[in-house]
């Protein structure tokens, strides 16, 4: 799904909760005040509060949309991810606010009987509410936005409030006035852990926290089962909003050439986006031996520096030489020089090797070939 679709469905399932909350605010405050429910009233307050968090939420999905640019490579759901963080904030200070004020009306035992007209009002923002959890919710699934997602809840901790205001009313109606501060006291506590829960999981992900142990060795089984890769090492992941980012060594056949590397590594990338939905990129790191611990070819010089000192030398006293390649392998060093299909100083170039190799210790073998068939095969190291 693109993140202008994305965008779409979450802006839609926003206003339309911003619509239901201002319209049941102003219907809870207008009724708490006529039916004197000084909690309906202040539910009534609870619900224009959450203009602000939809007017966030509608903030943080527009930009959290938005495609990668050169400051923001991999894009700009981590919007998302701070935004749900200080959601969940508001969740765990709303249900701390709720659980406060119960605990007071606990230990004041304050006696106050509203209309019974307030209940048809308190049953509609139950009703609206939770309507509005689970749409809200199914949405955020759909699009796969924890940031919809946790506004979900948060309509859903509004159902919670309101039911516990519903209590109250009929406690205080019934004579049993204590009811409304318990049941606000266990609802307070169950938003707590909602926002809780939230905001820890956005943590984690503002930490590059990996995925879970079940993905990760699904991940690896996929890895390892890709034609031509021997074993894998350092594999990392991460999450990027609902996406998994991958970052992993494959160890492949030292003497396979760079183009069949990377082949190998394109089929890693595929078959692990193919495979698995939540991935959505992957960086690969092709090995020909393993470096896990350490790097012992490290020391050995590159291509410029043998250039330099042996093959450019060979190759302006033998022109048919048509390239040669490095191999760096175990802490040591192997050259193939390719001539040309007419070439036919195969001892002479042969001589010039060795001769040319006494002074580097490093190289530890040379094989020298014609364009279409080996021709001489030369193991340095005996030789001297």
């Amino acid at each position: 799904m693109s993140g202008n679709e994305r965008y779409r469905q979450a802006k839609i399932i926003t206003l339309i909760g911003a619509a239901v909350n201002a319209l049941l605010g102003f219907v809870k405050l207008i009724g708490g005040y006529a039916f004197h429910s000084h909690a309906l009233m202040a539910d009534g307050v609870h619900s224009f509060s959450d203009l602000f968090t939809d007017v966030m939420v509608l903030f943080a999905s527009k930009y959290g949309s938005v495609d990668a640019d050169d400051t923001h490579p991999y894009g700009h759901q981590r919007i998302e991810t701070a935004a749900t963080l200080f959601l969940a904030l508001l969740l765990v200070i709303a249900g701390s606010g709720i659980t406060w004020d119960a605990i007071g009306e606990l230990m004041e035992m304050d006696n106050v009987i509203p209309n019974w007209l307030s209940l048809p009002v308190i049953c509609l923002s139950i009703f609206a509410n939770e309507t509005l959890f689970h749409y809200t919710r199914y949405v955020g699934k759909r699009i796969q936005s924890q940031l919809i997602t946790a506004n979900a809840w948060h309509h859903r901790s509004d159902a919670a409030s309101s039911l516990v205001v519903l209590i109250g009313l009929l406690g205080s109606m019934a004579g049993f006035v204590y009811l409304d501060a318990l049941a606000a006291v266990i609802v307070g506590l169950m938003i707590i852990k909602m926002g809780w829960d939230y905001g820890w999981n956005s943590v984690k992900e503002l930490v590059d926290t990996a995925v879970d142990a079940e993905l990760l060795a699904r991940i690896e089984q996929i890895i390892q089962n890709v034609d031509g890769v021997e074993k894998i090492h350092q594999l990392r992941s991460r999450f990027m909003g609902s996406d998994v980012l991958i970052d992993v060594h494959i160890l492949v056949s030292p003497q396979i050439s760079v183009s069949e590397g990377h082949y190998i590594a394109q089929n890693v990338h595929r078959t692990l986006v193919k495979e698995i939905e939540s991935v959505t990129d992957v960086i690969v790191h092709v090995d020909p031996e393993d470096d896990e611990i350490c790097c012992p070819s490290l020391h050995l010089p590159s291509r410029t520096v043998i250039q330099e000192q042996l093959l450019n030398q060979i190759h302006h006293e033998f022109p048919q030489i048509l390239f040669w390649n490095l191999h760096y392998l175990n802490g040591k060093m192997s050259v193939d020089i390719a001539c040309s299909e007419t070439f036919n100083q195969w001892q002479e170039l042969h001589n010039k090797v060795i001769g040319a190799l006494n002074l580097q210790d490093d190289i530890d073998e040379i094989r020298l070939f014609s364009l279409h068939e080996v021709m001489h095969h030369t193991n340095i190291r005996p030789l001297t």
